[in-house]
């Protein structure tokens, strides 16, 4: 689906895609939303949205070389964000049943992709 729409990118480490493809493998084969399947799709959620507000919000910062001063205040405001985000997930996760667990687990391989080959 999000190859037919326009999107933007944020680059992982390659480390992060074989980890997050193999937790979506994981969690897909044993079919169950129990607490041990939440806590792990909830630890990759939150990986990957730290990864995501780093490279929208803090890269352009450094590219910009900015000072200190504004990293920090940078770093304090996407803190901020995280750990309201962190909530929130949470929240959602707990809920889950096995077919939102699996509805998720499509999510999470949609939009992880490999390097183009150049």
């Amino acid at each position: 689906m999000l190859k037919q729409q326009s999107h933007i990118v944020a680059p992982i480490p390659d480390e992060l895609r074989t980890r997050a493809l193999y937790t979506v493998s994981e969690l897909r084969s044993r079919g169950k939303a129990d607490k041990e399947a939440i806590d792990q799709l909830y630890a990759l959620i939150v990986e990957l949205t730290e990864n995501g507000l780093d490279f929208f919000f803090i890269e352009p910062l450094r590219r910009l070389r900015a000072g200190n001063m504004m990293m920090g205040m940078a770093n304090m405001g996407i803190s901020s964000m995280l750990k309201g985000s962190k909530m929130v997930v949470h929240k959602v996760l707990k809920k889950l049943d096995d077919k939102s667990l699996a509805a998720i687990l499509d999510f999470v391989e949609e939009i992880i992709h490999e390097p183009e080959q150049g």
